[in-house]
C-alpha cells in the first residue's frame, strides 16, 4: 500500500502535533508546592493529600522544632498566625490547613502579599477531621507588613 501525503493532512498533523505538545505545558501550569512539616505530624500527611487531590504537586521537606519556626518567621509568618506545617508557592506561604480553593483563589488574584493562614488547627479544616463537624474558621491574607485581613470564612457545620 502505498501511502500519499496531501497538503491538507501534514498541515492537520501539524496542527495536532502543536496542540499535542502544548498540553503538558498547560498541565504543568499550577505551580508546585513545597511544604515543611514535622515528620511525626498526620494532620499535616492528611493536608498534604488532600492538596494532592486537588491537583497540586507537592513536594514534602521533614523540618521540626525551633527550624521550623525559625523558617516560618523568617518568611513573614506572624507568630499569632502560625500553625502546624508551612507550604511556599509561587512565592506565596501556606501557613497551617488553607483549603485547596483558596490556594488557587490566591494564585488568580496575586495579591502583593506574603499569603495565607488558617492559625492553630480548627476542627474539620482539611486534615482536621470531617468537614461535616468542622468549627467556624477564617482564612487570613499576610500582608507585606505583617497586618492581616480575612481572605474567606468558614462557618461551622
Amino acid at each position: 500500500m502505498k501511502l500519499k501525503f496531501t497538503r491538507r493532512g501534514l498541515m492537520l498533523g501539524a496542527c495536532a502535533a502543536s496542540v499535542a505538545a502544548a498540553v503538558p505545558a498547560v498541565a504543568d501550569a499550577r505551580p508546585a508546592l513545597h511544604v515543611l512539616k514535622d515528620p511525626n505530624c498526620g494532620c499535616c500527611s492528611a493536608w498534604v493529600e488532600i492538596v494532592q487531590a486537588d491537583g497540586f504537586e507537592v513536594t514534602v521537606e521533614e523540618s521540626m522544632g525551633t527550624a521550623l519556626a525559625r523558617y516560618k518567621l523568617d518568611n513573614g509568618i506572624p507568630q499569632e498566625m502560625g500553625s502546624c506545617h508551612t507550604g511556599r508557592i509561587a512565592g506565596y506561604m501556606i501557613e497551617g490547613h488553607v483549603p485547596p480553593a483558596d490556594i488557587r483563589r490566591l494564585l488568580e488574584e496575586r495579591p502583593d502579599s506574603i499569603g495565607l493562614a488558617v492559625p492553630g488547627m480548627p476542627y474539620g479544616s482539611p486534615g482536621m477531621g470531617p468537614e461535616t463537624e468542622r468549627e467556624a474558621y477564617e482564612v487570613f491574607l499576610i500582608w507585606r507588613d505583617g497586618s492581616t485581613e480575612v481572605f474567606s470564612s468558614y462557618d461551622a457545620a
